[in-house]
């Protein structure tokens, strides 16, 4: 079994409305020393593989198909082996 952490950001081509209002928030609290700030989302899942290479590439999959839009978010993953 793998559990695999997957990291969704927004291409840094890509404005990021949410990551600006919240930057604000943070500068209106006091955090005057913040200068940037974007917004992702993070999944946890958890593959019964016994193959490493196969959890890999469902991975993959999945973020193609469903967890991102390609067209404007890009993502990365870790993966690691549970007993």
């Amino acid at each position: 079994m793998f559990k695999a952490k997957v990291d969704v950001t927004l291409k840094k081509s890509v404005l990021d409305p949410q990551g600006q209002t919240v930057l604000q928030a943070l500068h209106s609290l006091g955090f005057k020393h913040v200068e940037g700030l974007r917004v992702g989302k993070h999944f946890e899942l958890m593959l019964h593989s016994s193959n490493r290479a196969k959890a890999e590439s469902d991975i993959k999959v999945m973020c193609d198909r469903l967890l991102i839009n390609p067209i404007i978010e890009e993502y990365s993953f870790q993966l690691e082996e549970v007993k």
